[in-house]
């Protein structure tokens, strides 16, 4: 058996901390903190995941609105002992060049591309921690045959959970976080004959 090196071992018995992850430069590249542990991505995903993560990139920094930033695997600090790197997220804030993570009092939308390695994570953990530290809209995208398909959640003031607004197909066409309608089929790569 290898021993584990210095680095993943918690700086205190309490665990890690949100703030120490920007202070492990040993770690893998998109290490999340969920509960107080580290969460190793599995990388690289698939050439379906990174063509919707890089087209609806795109796609939603040409239709957000003004004064709002997209970002790609940018950091949310949720509370001190979870911190998540979703697939994108849109936040009412600008970025700047030092900047590591955003706080869930600014973003507005997380999206979450589904892979295997990430799913029970993106369909339930994250749900509730997303809907947990007040983040308005989030977006469970999964493959489905090859098409992607929408599972939009809207936070539900009353409860402080979120509600399911709509599975969608083909077509996403929402109202808030902003007017936006997609051409689904345009997320995922050409298929091959």
């Amino acid at each position: 058996m290898t021993a584990l090196p210095d680095w993943m071992r918690p700086p205190r018995p309490e665990g890690w901390f949100a703030e120490d992850l920007d202070h492990l430069p040993e770690a893998p590249r998109h290490t999340e903190l969920i509960d107080g542990a580290l969460v190793f991505a599995l990388w690289p995903r698939g050439r379906w995941h990174g063509h919707v993560v890089a087209t609806l990139t795109t796609a939603l920094t040409d239709r957000a609105p003004t004064g709002s930033a997209v970002g790609r695997e940018a950091a949310i600090t949720l509370d001190p002992h979870n911190r998540t790197e979703p697939d994108l997220l849109l936040a009412a804030a600008g970025f700047d060049d030092y900047r590591t993570w955003f706080t869930p009092a600014e973003v507005r939308l997380v999206v979450e591309v589904v892979s295997p390695e990430s799913a029970h994570r993106d369909r339930t953990v994250k749900l509730r921690k997303y809907a947990e530290a007040g983040i308005p809209h989030y977006w469970c995208i999964e493959d489905e045959e090859g098409a992607p398909v929408v599972h939009v959640y809207e936070l539900a003031e009353p409860t402080g959970a979120y509600a399911p607004a709509g599975i969608f197909r083909g077509t996403l066409q929402r109202p808030v976080p902003f007017e936006i309608t997609l051409d689904l089929a345009k997320l995922t790569p050409p298929r091959s004959t």
